[in-house]
């Protein structure tokens, strides 16, 4: 069911990021731990951005297994981002194809998805009927993340530059769309939605599911900022607000006590763009 990453904060080398951690989303790829399906092999994505050239993200993303990509490899190392976006894939609704590789991009904003909806085909021409005309034309997949998130960006679209709670507001009124179409077609499997929102000044992790099953995992962390030194990697602590950081991953990259703190289920973490992160709950 996919594992993604979401890093804002001090300026870090992807390659310190995405290889480097004991579980980092390149070993998730093959070996992700805290998910049935361990094998996210179905392509993958990373964007990044760098605001003194341009407010839209950079995004590279393949088809082949993130752990057997030598550009990937060679890239990695020789960029460095205060933002950086990351998503390994298994392949549920839609082809192995760049079009259904995350992350999903629209203007200056990159959105994430771990979960699928059950029997999405019997909804998809409902739900893009909800589309306006430019989020129609928008998608380019097959997926069901990309047409939920074209619904969210609709919800989305009065705001040019949200604050977190705007884009927690849009996550719920996409939910609550969704959930109206899936009684609508007699849809009674759970939805999983644990989704990332940022626009490289922002961002947004949404943990949640249709009903009372589990919901898939998601932690955060937070501090002065990520490092990786003698093959170890950690959050360091600090108090200067001009050097901070935040993650949102669905999985912990390492095992060092207290780095990630677990979103709760039906809870957004909202990181705002002084990197001040706090946890709201889900309406509705």
């Amino acid at each position: 069911m996919c594992r993604f990453l979401s890093y804002l904060g001090a300026p870090i080398s992807m390659g310190e990021l995405l290889y480097d951690p004991k579980d980092s989303i390149i070993k998730q790829s093959y070996a992700a731990r805290e998910i049935e399906e361990p094998l996210n092999g179905d392509g993958f994505g990373v964007g990044w951005y760098h605001h003194d050239r341009t407010p839209h993200p950079a995004v590279f993303v393949s088809v082949t297994p993130a752990w057997n990509n030598r550009n990937l490899r060679y890239l990695a190392p020789k960029v460095t981002s205060h933002c950086i976006a990351a998503h390994v894939r298994a392949a549920s609704v839609g082809d192995v194809a760049e079009a259904n590789c995350h992350p999903f991009h629209c203007k200056d904003r990159l959105l994430m998805h771990n979960g699928g909806v059950e029997h999405f085909h019997r909804i998809k021409r409902d739900l893009c009927n909800l589309l306006s005309e430019v989020m129609y034309t928008w998608v380019k997949g097959q997926t069901d993340s990309e047409h939920l998130f074209a619904l969210f960006l609709d919800h989305l679209s009065a705001h040019e530059k949200p604050t977190p709670d705007q884009v927690a507001d849009a996550f719920e009124a996409m939910i609550a769309d969704l959930k109206k179409l899936m009684a609508t077609h007699a849809i009674t499997e759970p939805a999983y939605l644990n989704m990332v929102y940022t626009d490289g000044r922002i961002a947004v992790g949404l943990r949640y599911v249709t009903d009372r099953s589990a919901a898939l995992t998601m932690y955060y962390s937070e501090g002065k900022k990520y490092i990786c030194t003698d093959n170890v990697c950690q959050m360091v602590r600090g108090t200067d607000k001009k050097e901070h950081a935040a993650m949102i991953v669905s999985e912990k990259l390492t095992d060092v006590a207290d780095d990630f703190i677990e979103v709760p289920a039906h809870h957004f973490v909202l990181v705002d763009a002084d990197l001040i992160v706090k946890v709201r709950a889900v309406v509705g």
